[in-house]
């Protein structure tokens, strides 16, 4: 038994860390996320330097990294409202991250293109064309990644014999 797993005090069995069942979509979805556009932007970025030159170039950079970062959270934030909610997706806790998540991501994503439109050294037709590629190509891997991540029906089911096997391994430990 690990530190994390001990059991409670009260002599009641403890409860096995709750992962999402999403959580291979969701963690494959990231992965697949950041490359591209961690390709994006780097080929926005060249593309950009040719084309607007050195204002092209941080339009290009800027464009693939901030896109990532908005599209990783809400994924992210999925992830730890999932685990901090125990698994319980009816959870407050669980709504309360996520959702609290995409509005700090709403609030920040406008008040960066107000200040992001005045900069004269970013050009913004580069920034956009690129912020639009990787969230169309976000999207189309995030189908990919529903679709081919293999995911149960079912969690936290207890199928016959588990609870009675439960308390045969806490009695065999000498604590119930």
């Amino acid at each position: 038994m690990t530190d994390r797993q001990k059991r409670p005090s009260d002599g009641s069995p403890s409860r096995p860390p709750v992962r999402l069942t999403a959580a291979p979509m969701l963690n494959r979805a990231l992965r697949d996320g950041g490359i591209f556009a961690g390709a994006v932007a780097v080929i926005g970025g060249i593309v950009g330097l040719l084309v607007a030159g050195m204002p092209g170039l941080w339009g290009g950079l800027l464009g693939g990294v901030l896109s990532a970062v908005f599209l990783a959270l809400t994924a992210v934030s999925i992830l730890v409202g999932g685990r901090l909610a125990r698994g319980d997706l009816t959870s407050p806790v669980f709504f309360g991250v996520v959702i609290g998540t995409w509005f700090v991501k709403l609030v920040v994503f406008v008040l960066l293109t107000l200040l992001l439109r005045t900069q004269s050294w970013i050009d913004g037709r580069v920034y956009f064309v690129v912020v639009i590629v990787v969230v169309l190509g976000s999207l189309v891997l995030d189908l990919v990644a529903f679709a081919r991540t293999r995911v149960p029906y079912a969690s936290d089911v207890t199928l016959p014999g588990e609870d009675a096997k439960r308390v045969d391994d806490s009695d065999a430990d000498g604590r119930s």
